[in-house]
């Protein structure tokens, strides 16, 4: 039995939720998100989304859950927005921006330059004595994930001095290093 898929899903003022065929549309101020289900029930009735599943086979025990996240994630996504947050850790290693085109300058013979989707905001903060973060904004939770793991590909972060590029708050594993 799925405990996450038998919770419904409450929805705050200023989103609307369609079920039509076999897509569920949400629709926000931020904006409008889509997502394609099989294998569950969506139905929305007095304020809130019901997620149930046919029968109790394997699949659709898997995708009871999974859907019901997946709508929880747009729902927050189009209300309140989601935001990664990278810090550049390393000397010279440096992040601007001009429009939607981020600037990385990560100690390769030249900088990196990512052009990013029209629905990501971006932010770059460069404050004096400390490290270059950049803020990535939007309402599609999935497309801000990939493109933060994208750019932390670039140069991740390695286990003995910690330079790279890591997510705020991670906790990194360290090394001791050769011993003298």
């Amino acid at each position: 039995m799925s405990r996450i898929g038998n919770n419904p899903i409450a929805i705050p003022e200023g989103v609307t939720v369609e079920v039509k065929d076999n897509w569920i549309t949400v629709k926000g101020k931020l904006g409008e998100l889509t997502q394609e289900y099989s294998g569950a029930k969506v139905e929305v009735k007095d304020g809130m989304v019901y997620v149930t599943r046919p029968s109790d086979s394997k699949e659709h025990k898997a995708r009871h859950g999974l859907y019901r996240s997946l709508i929880v994630n747009m729902v927050h996504g189009v209300s309140k927005g989601w935001t990664k947050e990278l810090e550049l850790v390393g000397v010279g290693y440096r992040a601007s921006h001009q429009g939607q085109k981020l600037d990385l300058a990560l100690g390769f013979s030249h900088n990196i330059i990512i052009d990013l989707a029209p629905e990501i905001k971006l932010e770059t903060v460069s404050e004096k004595g400390k490290n270059p973060i950049v803020k990535l904004t939007s309402f599609d939770k999935q497309l801000v994930g990939q493109v933060a793991a994208k750019i932390r590909a670039f140069r991740k972060p390695e286990p003995y001095k910690g330079k790279g590029i890591k997510f705020v708050g991670e906790v990194l594993r360290r090394k001791a290093g050769k011993s003298a």
